[in-house]
């Protein structure tokens, strides 16, 4: 098992380009099922779950490749013989649901293992089900799998009591196949969401609304095979800002992944981080840090993912700031491990107050889930001293090589076996 040892201090300095998205790779991963024609989707990150998820794809009989030079991922189903994605492949990942809408919608019948994925609270899988009855899909859970079969697929009218990022992915593709009218009421605006719109459009998919609350999806007879780029990671993005802003250094990105993050930049501008765009590079630098308030929500407030990095660029921060997490009720387990590192942090239920130091220390230090991870790695940038952070696989679910990019930009990081 992997460990990162960081010596903190390093303002950062330089370019990073970022990466394809994790949250819609996967997705439009498992939208090859819905054609018989070969894919190639383009800036495709080289995550472990990227990994798992062509495991899984070569599980059902499909052809599939990452070129880790050229961050290609080609596949070619073949005919797929086997209608199962199984539970030793996806324990350690929630996309896999992802599978379902597409299998029921190609071949009427499905067998998918309950994910798993990060332990960050509960995020129950009956909005896809509920959606895909409605749909003609006759659906039972046996031994921890979803067994899905349906005669036909048909177009519904669908309301999601709550705001879902996969279930919108997951019924949307299904409904790309399904005969008639689909409308999905209170859908995720996500950018990915809009992303797998666009890929699905490519394939000859008919979709109107994707990025607003309400999406409607014409069924087709057959869909065909494409090329697509992924968009930029937005939560990377994010998390290279508050690495920059933390260490008092200079770095810049793709000025591209600006309009994914407005309400992120808008937040850290609030924290008086001086933040700039040109026509090419957004500009970070860190000029100091106002502690400020901070409430999570769906698509476009301040995203979840990017919850535990503004934690610890918090604890850096001048003042205090009062962090309400509103989506996952179990997303305060990066607390405990900051605090080892000197952070001042109390948690009140779903607020956590965190009182900004000027110092924090190095310590060893446990990743529980991937956001967390990166918090971790942020707070360790800036401490005094060094950090062990271990457990990082959590890390490598996430972010493409991150300590390479870090390393590049002049922070003292290596990943070391435990």
């Amino acid at each position: 098992m992997d460990k990162f040892i960081i010596h903190g201090g390093v303002p950062l300095q330089g370019h990073v380009n970022i990466s394809g998205a994790k949250n819609a790779a996967l997705p439009i991963i498992a939208a090859s099922v819905l054609t018989e024609q070969p894919m190639k989707i383009n800036n495709v990150p080289r995550l472990r779950d990227i990994y798992t998820i062509s495991k899984i794809l070569q599980h059902m009989g499909a052809t599939c490749e990452l070129d880790e030079a050229t961050n290609c991922f080609h596949v070619h189903r073949n005919g797929m013989n086997r209608l199962e994605a199984p539970y030793e492949l996806v324990k350690t990942m929630r996309a896999s649901i992802l599978f379902l809408g597409p299998m029921v919608a190609r071949y009427h019948e499905a067998r998918v293992s309950l994910p798993g994925g990060c332990a960050i609270g509960a995020r129950p899988v009956n909005l896809h089900l509920d959606a895909l009855r409605k749909m003609g899909v006759e659906l039972d859970i046996v031994d921890g799998y979803i067994i899905a079969r349906c005669e036909e697929l048909r177009g519904a009218a669908i309301s999601f009591d709550t705001v879902t990022v996969t279930g919108t992915e997951n019924i949307m593709m299904a409904a790309t196949l399904a005969k008639g009218k689909t409308v999905l009421k209170n859908a995720a605006k996500e950018p990915e969401v809009v992303d797998l719109a666009r890929c699905l459009t490519s394939m000859g998919a008919r979709i109107e609304g994707a990025g607003t609350d309400t999406i409607t999806i014409l069924g087709v007879e057959e869909l065909r095979g494409t090329e697509y780029s992924v968009m930029p990671d937005r939560i990377e993005a994010g998390t290279f800002m508050a690495a920059a802003a933390i260490t008092a250094g200079h770095v810049t990105l793709p000025v591209e992944v600006a309009q994914y993050l407005e309400s992120v930049i808008i937040k850290l501008r609030d924290c008086d981080i001086r933040i700039e765009c040109d026509d090419e590079l957004i500009h970070i630098y860190g000029n100091g840090i106002t502690c400020r308030d901070m409430a999570t929500s769906p698509y476009p407030g301040f995203p979840t993912d990017m919850q535990a990095q503004y934690m610890a660029l918090m604890c850096r921060g001048t003042g205090v700031s009062v962090i309400e997490e509103t989506i996952f009720e179990n997303r305060f387990m990066h607390v405990a491990e900051l605090r080892r590192m000197g952070c001042d942090i109390e948690v009140q239920g779903s607020r956590a107050i965190v009182k900004g130091k000027p110092r924090l220390k190095g310590a060893p230090v446990m990743a529980t889930d991937l956001r967390a991870s990166a918090s971790l790695v942020i707070a360790a940038l800036a401490a005094s001293g060094a950090s062990e952070i271990s457990r990082i696989y959590h890390l490598d679910r996430g972010y493409d090589h991150i300590e390479e990019k870090l390393s590049r930009l002049g922070a003292k990081i290596e990943r070391v076996r435990e």
